[in-house]
């Protein structure tokens, strides 16, 4: 699901769920539960990256539509807290992304401190609206941090999947690096932000990052009503719609 290697006291998690890495609740857990560990260990930062040529391709639309409501109402708050526990991770976070980042896969890139992109077909974006589901106040707030303030509107208004060379233009990542050369580098960025104080970074990280956490605490009641749009049959019926279109499969 996740797989773990640790490089000179840098932690490389590797998403490897299935064909796309695409996000469930078991996902979403085990990624909170390596953080936890990663956390409590002398691990000097963490280099997230996928499989294949997906990092990840969000979550897990098939699945939600086949269980409904009752696997929403728990699939949602694990997915609030495993971004929340990324986007604070007290230690320097460095994207390596493969392929493919769409939606909660961008989600996890904008929470990174670093990103790199490998070079070739990969796309990245944030979807959510052609999908019929509307964002998690925190993912919302993520996206905001990590992509420059001229660029997000038509980012999430549109939906678009940018190319490598794209987002590198609109700041949404750092880095292009052919693909041979993606976990090389990342490992470099980590060893260098690793280097800081420990605790001063974390407190710099803190500082940047928690506005938007607690922006996303304030709209707690927009929460409440993102749950109950995505639990609904016609969200479901969109989801069902969007599957059939995008990739030719019915659920």
């Amino acid at each position: 699901m996740i797989d773990r290697n640790d490089h000179d006291g840098i932690a490389v998690l590797q998403l490897n769920h299935g064909k796309a890495s695409a996000l469930d609740l078991e996902l979403l857990e085990e990624t909170r539960r390596q953080l936890a560990t990663i956390a409590a260990s002398d691990a000097r930062a963490v280099v997230i990256t996928g499989t294949g040529n997906i990092f990840s391709a969000g979550v897990d639309l098939f699945r939600l539509v086949e269980q409904g409501a009752s696997y929403v109402e728990q699939f949602f708050p694990a997915m609030v807290d495993a971004f929340h526990d990324l986007f604070l991770f007290p230690r320097p976070v460095v994207a390596a992304v493969n392929g493919h980042a769409i939606a909660g896969g961008a989600i996890i890139n904008a929470a990174a401190d670093y990103r790199i992109m490998a070079a070739g077909n990969g796309r990245i974006g944030v979807p959510e609206l052609l999908v019929g589901v509307p964002f998690p106040a925190l993912a919302l707030e993520v996206v905001r941090f990590g992509v420059p303030a001229q660029h997000i509107q038509e980012l999430v208004y549109t939906g678009k999947t940018l190319t490598p060379e794209e987002a590198l233009r609109r700041g949404i990542i750092d880095e292009i690096v052919e693909a041979s050369s993606l976990l090389d580098r990342a490992l470099a960025v980590a060893t260098d932000l690793g280097s800081r104080p420990r605790e001063a970074f974390r407190l710099a990280k803190r500082q940047l990052r928690e506005p938007f956490v607690a922006r996303a605490r304030d709209l707690a009641a927009a929460d409440q009503e993102a749950l109950g749009l995505w639990s609904t049959p016609k969200t479901h019926e969109r989801i069902r719609a969007y599957l059939n279109k995008t990739v030719g499969r019915k659920s």
